[in-house]
């Protein structure tokens, strides 16, 4: 490492060991937010460390309601006031978290006062009109700049219940009205055309309220009230791809991850892992709160090739970049449709992903929604950009360590928004 921001990856020749992902950050973001609105104390074990998570306790704090470091342990506590939050004193920072600015205002919506919320240079650029349109329709008032960009300014009070399809396939904005439904008198429902992740479901469960799931639709009846909750996070599968991957390039690797999320609609990963060859187990398998844990020990062999469209698109949305950025080293390669929405993220995926990958001597092809990655290529150590995307970083952090020469990473403290201890980790199980 030569800076805070730029890091320095060399070549590898396997990848041996035991790494014990932080706690799911979707999980995570959603238990707090619930608990800010429940009655009593909620504790919480292996909570986020991401930055992102840090903007949504900020930002719960800002309206009424207390976190703390456990003393005898690494749990948080966070202190619900119940449904009726505080008015805040000052603007709701949400940093680079889209996910604290889209579901939050769910919560906001339902509240007998305005809040506005802002965010960091990328979050200011993120469509937010797929939140906007639902809330409005139940009967919120929201402002925004640009065309239904942030900041936002949240007129809240009274909702009334939808029944909602939304035309992006999105558990934040799911999440984000199933949140609103619990201040609407009657049924709130969020029918979706492909399935997306059901954390918001379970957690909200979890914290007492009854959701209905009937076919591709969720249900939610105003009024409930929520009770606090102990409860352990599970390892984040998004953020444990990066070492899956990172063992998938290395025939004979062997890699062991605890307690890591074996949620069903975030499990396509491992299906397509299997499938391009890395041979993956499965043991321990527990509940915890509605949500599957499980301990993936995972070696790798023949790296093959896959095509990634449709509703695998919409499952594996944040495990793109890292699938692709290995893909060069793959025998068949990698190509992905449907992905438009990779475009709106933290940065443009898309094209952040052909840049670096072009950068390392690979040959890319770029698609408006998508791209197609020839396999059996070989990589050069190169000066990359993460775009001021923690995943872009991480992912050619593992594509790096296949590279012939040193490859540097400019920006690569973008990681800390859901990974701070990310390049550590994969020091420690990398062998030269």
């Amino acid at each position: 490492m030569v800076s805070s921001s730029n890091v320095i990856v060399r070549p590898a020749r396997g990848v041996h060991g035991v790494v014990r992902i932080p706690g799911d950050k979707s999980i995570s973001h959603r238990y707090a937010m619930l608990a800010a609105i429940a009655e009593g104390t909620s504790r919480f074990h292996n909570f986020s460390a991401a930055r992102d998570c840090a903007s949504t306790l900020d930002c719960v704090t800002k309206l009424g309601c207390e976190w703390t470091h456990s003393k005898d342990d690494e749990a948080i506590e966070v202190r619900g006031v119940g449904p009726r939050l505080r008015t805040p004193a000052e603007v709701l920072d949400c940093g680079n978290s889209g996910s604290t600015m889209r579901m939050l205002s769910g919560i906001l919506a339902g509240q007998p006062f305005t809040s506005q919320l802002c965010g960091d240079e990328s979050l200011s650029r993120r469509p937010m009109a797929r939140i906007m349109t639902p809330l409005s329709e139940m009967g919120a008032r929201i402002e925004s700049t640009d065309g239904g960009r942030p900041p936002l300014k949240i007129h809240g009070g009274p909702l009334k219940a939808i029944h909602y399809k939304p035309e992006v396939a999105s558990a934040q904005v799911k999440s984000c009205v199933l949140f609103a439904g619990l201040f609407a008198p009657g049924e709130t429902v969020v029918e979706e055309s492909i399935r997306t992740r059901d954390h918001g479901e379970i957690a909200l469960r979890a914290f007492g309220a009854e959701v209905e799931r009937k076919g591709n639709a969720s249900c939610i009846v105003g009024g409930q009230r929520l009770r606090a909750i102990e409860a352990h996070v599970p390892g984040d599968l998004s953020s444990a791809a990066f070492f899956l991957c990172a063992a998938a390039l290395f025939p004979g690797s062997q890699i062991t991850l605890p307690g890591i999320l074996m949620n069903p609609t975030r499990a396509r990963l491992l299906d397509i892992l299997l499938q391009m060859g890395l041979k993956v187990s499965v043991a321990r398998l527990e509940e915890h709160h509605g949500e599957l844990i499980g301990t993936i020990e995972a070696r790798g062999a023949v790296w093959k090739g896959a095509v990634i469209s449709g509703a695998d698109t919409a499952a594996l949305i944040d495990e793109i970049p890292v699938l692709a950025a290995v893909a060069p080293c793959s025998e068949d390669g990698l190509e992905v449709r449907d992905a438009k929405e990779l475009r709106v993220k933290e940065s443009d995926r898309i094209t952040a992903i052909a840049t670096n990958l072009r950068k390392m001597g690979a040959e890319v092809e770029e698609r408006p929604d998508g791209m197609r990655i020839p396999g059996g290529q070989h990589l050069h150590g190169a000066d990359l950009d993460s775009f001021g995307d923690h995943r872009i970083a991480m992912a050619f952090a593992v594509a790096a360590l296949r590279a012939e020469g040193d490859t540097t990473i400019h920006g690569a403290d973008a990681a800390g928004v859901s990974y701070p201890t990310f390049f550590a980790e994969l020091e420690s199980v990398v062998g030269r």
